[in-house]
């Protein structure tokens, strides 16, 4: 894979960033207009369509990356959203209108766009995807050449800007002319991606040492559909499949596996079938989801410390990354590997922009993204259920028999979000009312406090209005129970705050 070294931009203040357009949506002024620019985040672009994305806006953007980052040539895809091929259009007529070549893989997932940007002679890669979002939203992911991620830190600030001076001049406007978007090359790079996830995982030849698996499967209607129909006659796998076929209009409800609902589903559908394994994903698939075979969904912590092992297993004496919300189960299974655990940054483009500082073999975030050195230091939805489906028909192991212990010594609440009126001031209080009493502080994402058997993270979300908790004890449920309510009941306490 091409590896690219890290550009870095100037720091981001995200409040300062994105308090300038909130609130504003587009509207006409006497000689200009304004525009809702709200829809950039801390890493990535989302927001409701048209109100905060829309042709103007795309096509701005598409202005933009030709002109900050210097991009000449641009690969696109999209996920299933039925805006995407609008949002691709004016996409596409922006880079065109600035000079750029256009190639476009069509349907498809994040990653293979960042398949793309790391293995191809792109200057950038851009995913249309709301991901896991309602269906009336949808979303931007960019990456530089080799797969660099943009964020906040790197580009995206400045890419905001320049989208803001180009919507109140309106730049936008002047479209290119009639017919231009014939210009836009097709392209697919899925089998070369498919078969470096076969010879990477090893699960092609996971039936020659081991046992034959039923897996449930569901995309939710999502991308991942359309290449596990292609991976799977070239797995040892007995596939049972639903929600395959790609759908805009989410009729099973919105492709995000951590709703109740969907999961419920999901794990009816292992049950009914007697699989061993469960998996699903979002919209754009560089997520997935664990479950075992009783249909119980594996929270994405537990799956990094199995993810961790197999990977010093073939680079011994790696460095693997890892989250700040819930790590003390990652942390053991990594010393006991041989490996060195670093905690790094939540989101995916800050994971892999220390990912590449730390030239880390891999990475996991307790949200279920999975970050892989030789995949350009990117997230994959594919790699991690291909590596557990090898490692579970290798050993004879089932994946409850791999967690349970785990999940025992090191139970977790999960994530608890909550929306509050005044996300700074709330941590600070509850910072302030346990700080004294830790015996370790951590102030890299959030508040972060360690006590003698329990520890918590508390952090305002990147993407959403949210604050968010993580409890974790050893080996403590009860514990972790009543200090989970301790912490609840502070929150819940404060006007304004309601659940997410």
């Amino acid at each position: 894979m091409v590896k690219s070294e890290l550009r870095p931009g100037p720091a981001l203040d995200i409040a300062a960033l994105f308090h300038k357009h909130a609130g504003k949506t587009a509207t006409a002024c006497e000689d200009a207009m304004t525009y809702d620019l709200s829809c950039f985040k801390a890493y990535d672009i989302r927001g409701r369509v048209p109100d905060a994305l829309n042709p103007d806006l795309a096509r701005a953007l598409g202005r933009a990356v030709a002109d900050v980052l210097g991009a000449r040539s641009v690969v696109l895809g999209r996920d299933a959203r039925l805006s995407g091929p609008e949002l691709r259009d004016a996409l596409a007529q922006g880079l065109l209108a600035a000079g750029a070549r256009v190639t476009d893989l069509g349907l498809c997932g994040t990653e293979e766009i960042y398949y793309a940007a790391a293995n191809q002679p792109f200057d950038a890669g851009i995913m249309i995807t709301g991901s896991h979002n309602p269906a009336d939203e949808n979303g931007f992911k960019l990456v530089r050449a080799g797969a660099v991620p943009i964020s906040g830190d790197s580009g995206l600030y400045e890419l905001r800007e320049r989208v803001a001076r180009l919507l109140e001049t309106q730049a936008p406007r002047n479209a290119p002319a009639p017919g231009a978007l014939s210009n836009v090359r097709p392209a697919c790079f899925r089998p070369d991606y498919l078969n470096w996830l076969l010879d990477y995982s090893g699960a092609r030849d996971a039936a020659d040492s081991g046992r034959p698996l039923k897996i449930a499967a569901d995309a939710g209607n999502g991308c991942a559909g359309l290449v596990l129909r292609e991976l799977a006659p070239s797995l040892p796998f007995d596939f049972v499949c639903r929600q395959m076929e790609p759908d805009g209009h989410f009729p099973n409800g919105v492709p995000n596996p951590l709703l109740p609902e969907k999961r419920q589903a999901t794990a009816e559908a292992v049950r009914r079938a007697g699989a061993d394994l469960g998996i699903a994903w979002d919209g754009d698939f560089d997520r997935c989801f664990f479950y075992d075979s009783e249909g119980r969904f594996i929270e994405g912590y537990y799956l990094i410390g199995l993810l961790a092992g197999e990977l010093l297993r073939r680079f011994p004496g790696g460095k693997v990354i890892h989250d700040t919300r819930v790590y003390w189960n990652t942390r053991e299974m990594v010393l006991a590997a041989g490996g060195t655990p670093i905690m790094g940054k939540t989101g995916h483009a800050f994971m892999k922009e220390r990912m590449r500082a730390e030239d880390a073999v891999y990475g996991g975030e307790m949200s279920a993204h999975h970050y892989f050195r030789d995949f350009a230091y990117c997230d994959s939805g594919m790699l991690p259920w291909l590596l557990i489906a090898a490692l579970l028909s290798r050993s004879g192991a089932s994946l409850a028999e791999l967690v349970s212990e785990r999940m025992a010594a090191y139970p977790c609440s999960g994530e608890i979000n909550r929306r509050v009126a005044d996300a700074p001031r709330l941590m600070q209080t509850l910072r302030d009312r346990y700080a004294d009493a830790a015996l370790h502080e951590d102030r890299l994402d959030g508040v972060n406090l360690e006590f003698a058997d329990w520890r918590f993270n508390l952090r305002m979300s990147n993407t959403e209005p949210l604050l968010r908790l993580n409890v974790e004890s050893r080996a403590d449920p009860a514990l972790l129970e009543d200090k989970t309510s301790e912490l609840l009941g502070l929150l819940d306490a404060e006007e304004g705050t309601t659940p997410a």
